[in-house]
């Protein structure tokens, strides 16, 4: 059953009409009284915005505020302060201070609060004598309010726990939550891959071998009409020049379809990524990106495929360098870690992140990047990052894209240290 917790609109109200019912009793016609009790209410109104305000110094400055309130209250309401009959009044910084702090804390103030509410003995003793039984009722009030503090603090401690164990509860399953939204998607990609792969697969087959008929017939065609009719001869040479393309497409796409079998072994991905690094750099040997590298001094080695993973880190650099049009900062970083988001649990790995400077992504096409046949450039078949996310799987691993627009585009890359752990 859910009981339903008053507001503190409603708390901020009783205590309102508590200190209405105190203005009420007598001595009604003290005015100190009366502004004192105003005080009071607008320092338990106001409590939370300092509180807010001011984070360390917020719970001190309200208890001592109450403190000083309760002096002067007890001064004003009594003949002699010390048995004035609003001395319960002390129980408020008392429980502010017993549920503001921790044990020692409480104690201390509450011992401030003792020392607070006995200095008004002072005066009292310059006219009457202290007699034992006025030792004990003062002595009774003090013990009373240390055991306010304690069973309040007590509450109050459990109170926090619980409240923390529920926000790291709460944590923790939005964590699930959003590792279980990856996942799902992740699999609804891995589907539609496959899917998408398997019908590939099948129309290259069909349009591969049209494709070595047409290209054959337009080179002989090229060959005995090269001095009779040179235009048809040109225009038979565009037909070649326009299948080798095709058959350049239909090859990325078997390469996107076909079933890889990895051929593993004990490697360095720092030395596979640099060995990409060059061989995107010499396509761009005029390009202007600085290349920052934060490498972790103790990397471990990994169960790879070097040339498939040289293949997916060379199309992420491939990307980042035309993103920024050769010019701009190209940030690499590797450092070990773990993964939980496999459905194996925790899984020991490498983290590779990629980023560029470049104008970023925008949200609306970040989740079909990875999609075949997907691009935004004008020329190009979106092939590149679906493969890559494809050796990625094949590895074993994930691969993320974080980007906002104008601050550049984050690829994030996670390599068990073995497929089969």
């Amino acid at each position: 059953m859910h009981v339903r917790q008053p507001s503190t609109l409603t708390w901020n109200i009783l205590s309102f009409l508590l200190i209405i019912v105190l203005a009420l009793l007598p001595p009604v016609g003290e005015i100190h009284k009366q502004v004192i009790l105003l005080a009071i209410v607008l320092a338990q109104l106001f409590e939370a915005s300092l509180l807010a305000s001011l984070p360390r110094l917020g719970a001190p400055l309200s208890v001592s505020i109450k403190i000083t309130l309760s002096m002067l209250l007890l001064f004003h309401t009594g003949e002699v302060g010390i048995n004035s009959s609003y001395y319960p009044i002390f129980y408020l910084p008392v429980i502010t201070a017993a549920i503001s702090f921790g044990p020692i804390a409480s104690l201390l103030w509450t011992t401030l609060c003792s020392v607070a509410y006995c200095s008004l003995l002072v005066p009292a003793l310059k006219e009457y004598s202290l007699t034992p039984d006025a030792i004990s009722r003062l002595a009774l009030r003090v013990v009373f309010f240390f055991f306010a503090a304690v069973l309040v603090n007590r509450f109050a401690v459990d109170n926090r726990r619980q409240v923390r164990r529920y926000q790291e509860l709460s944590e923790t399953l939005e964590e699930t939550n959003r590792q279980l939204h990856r996942a799902e998607a992740e699999k609804r990609r891995s589907e539609r891959l496959a899917a998408l792969g398997q019908l590939s697969a099948g129309l290259a087959h069909e349009i591969r071998n049209p494709l070595g008929v047409i290209k054959g017939s337009a080179e002989m065609l090229s060959q005995k009409l090269a001095a009779a009719q040179p235009l048809a001869a040109e225009l038979a040479g565009y037909i070649s020049s326009e299948v080798n393309r095709l058959n350049d497409l239909v090859a990325r796409i078997l390469d996107f379809a076909r079933p890889r079998h990895l051929r593993l072994q004990m490697g360095n991905i720092v030395e596979v990524i640099e060995r990409a690094l060059e061989s995107v750099g010499a396509q761009y040997p005029n390009a202007e990106v600085q290349i920052e590298r934060r490498y972790a001094p103790s990397v471990p080695q990994i169960h790879l495929d070097e040339q498939l993973c040289e293949r997916i880190f060379a199309n992420l650099i491939l990307n980042a360098f035309q993103a920024m049009e050769g010019r701009g900062t190209l940030q690499i970083s590797v450092t070990p870690g773990r993964s939980g988001t496999r459905q194996s649990g925790d899984v020991t790995g490498v983290h590779v992140v990629i980023e560029d400077s470049g104008p970023g992504i925008p949200a609306e096409i970040r989740e079909q990047v990875f999609n075949p046949f997907f691009t935004s450039k004008k020329e190009g078949v979106g092939l590149g990052l679906s493969i890559v996310s494809k050796m990625v799987d094949d590895h074993q691993g994930w691969i993320r894209l974080e980007s906002e627009p104008g601050r550049g585009a984050r690829f994030r890359v996670f390599l068990p240290l073995s497929p089969d752990a």
